[in-house]
């Protein structure tokens, strides 16, 4: 069977690879399939292609959607059948699936190689532990033409579990390289947009943002969004298409600020357009603050371990009797008694490093509720390692005292304390 490649571009190889491997549609097929790659490399959409196109039974069901065994068969059984009374299709165990295949196999009068596409399949080993080896001995199990097609972003070795399990035949989809990216990219132009002027777009898309992002759904995203900016001088009449250097300069600004923003979805499609006046007029848009931009939405706890840890970065250790210990009775000058390193400014200095004991004696008082010392709250400390919002100072090996330093700034944590309704500046020892 030949294929259309330009309908898929860049995954012409694992198409005829596919093809190759299902063969006709009555031979008798192999068992189980394991198709995996990283996320948007077109897994899903070249099987759905090559299924399509050979016309064969088979249907798709989303692992993560199908959060049951009894949905997961239902679904399997509906999509099949094409019954789309979903409570006709009451299946609770692998005995009922099996048996309803084999009604649905009969009723139908298929004699062809019937498929089943489990995406997002690591939501699998979550299950029961014979699950996945019954899905994959499915042929064996209902006597029947069937073949069962696991797609993943693990590889296969991340699926043992324990019990005896065989091994699907394994087909890898790489990444996309930046010509295949530039070149589905372009595919998916605008109609009516000229080939060469839009490759061009994309290529300056490509150079600022192929480093820190190879995501195609991401890539994709921000070429749409920012083209009307890249080709507003053209349609008033200021630049000819021509023009690539004058273009490039034009557009530059907007997809370096859009880099800072990437993945991060602050605003809609709609308020970027209205951020950045992209008009038909072509004239150089004034760039407008985002609000709160500067903030992050966290859970509540991991709010105060923030605010707990930039006062203990920032405040001297001999302060914190003065802010959190009640009736400490009236302190002497406290500047006096304060060694000579201790009174200079910390806002202009920068942050201190700080025990994890000191950080959470501060949150222990700030938080007005009791909160148990759960594995939950030193979790969300990791967390905000994670995110950056804090740092771990030393070794690795330090789990005795670790010790941590608060990376944010002023406005961001005021931004963050202002949610919880707690003021920060009354308990920061530079601004009393």
């Amino acid at each position: 069977m030949s294929h259309d490649s330009s309908a898929i571009p860049a995954r012409g190889k694992q198409i005829e690879q596919l093809i190759s491997i299902f063969g006709d549609p009555v031979d008798v097929t192999m068992p189980a399939l394991f198709v995996y790659g990283h996320s948007s490399c077109g897994k899903t959409i070249v099987l759905n292609h090559v299924l399509e196109k050979l016309k064969v039974p088979h249907v798709v069901v989303n692992c993560t959607e199908c959060y049951t065994n009894s949905v997961l068969f239902s679904a399997i059984l509906q999509g099949l059948s094409g019954d789309n009374d979903l409570g006709s299709w009451k299946c609770d165990n692998l005995n009922d699936l099996a048996r309803n295949l084999r009604k649905v196999y009969e009723s139908q009068g298929w004699n062809e190689t019937a498929y089943i596409v489990f995406d997002k399949a690591e939501r699998l080993r979550d299950r029961e532990v014979n699950l996945l080896p019954a899905l994959i001995n499915l042929q064996e199990l209902t006597s029947l033409n069937f073949c069962v097609i696991l797609v993943s972003e693990l590889p296969w070795e991340k699926f043992y579990n324990g019990v005896g399990i065989r091994q699907p035949f394994i087909v890898f989809f790489p990444d996309y390289t930046k010509s295949e990216l530039g070149e589905i990219l372009c595919h998916c132009r605008p109609d009516g947009v000229d080939r060469e002027f839009y490759q061009h777009y994309i290529s300056i898309v490509l150079a600022v943002f192929s480093l820190a992002c190879r995501d195609l759904r991401e890539l994709k995203h921000l070429s749409e969004l920012n083209f009307s900016t890249y080709c507003a001088p053209v349609k008033a009449g200021k630049f000819d298409e021509g023009d690539k250097h004058k273009l490039w300069k034009h557009v530059e600004p907007h997809l370096k600020e859009a880099l800072q923003q990437l993945y991060l979805r602050k605003v809609s499609s709609e308020e970027w357009m209205k951020l950045h006046d992209i008009t038909e007029s072509g004239d150089a848009t004034v760039l407008k603050p985002v609000k709160n931009s500067d903030t992050i939405e966290l859970p509540f706890y991991s709010k105060f371990l923030l605010i707990a840890a930039y006062i203990a970065s920032y405040n001297p250790a001999s302060t914190d009797k003065r802010f959190f210990v009640k009736n400490a009775g009236r302190m002497k000058k406290t500047a006096r008694s304060m060694k000579k390193d201790e009174r200079k400014n910390s806002h202009l200095r920068g942050p201190h490093a700080f025990p994890l004991d000191r950080m959470m004696a501060i949150f222990y008082s700030i938080v007005d509720s009791r909160v148990p010392p759960t594995a939950n709250i030193f979790s969300q400390i990791s967390t905000l390692v994670t995110l950056h919002l804090l740092a771990k100072i030393g070794h690795e090996d330090e789990i005795d005292c670790p010790r941590y330093k608060c990376t944010v700034s002023l406005d961001f944590i005021s931004a963050v304390a202002k949610t919880m309704n707690f003021d920060i500046v009354r308990y920061l020892f530079d601004f009393v």
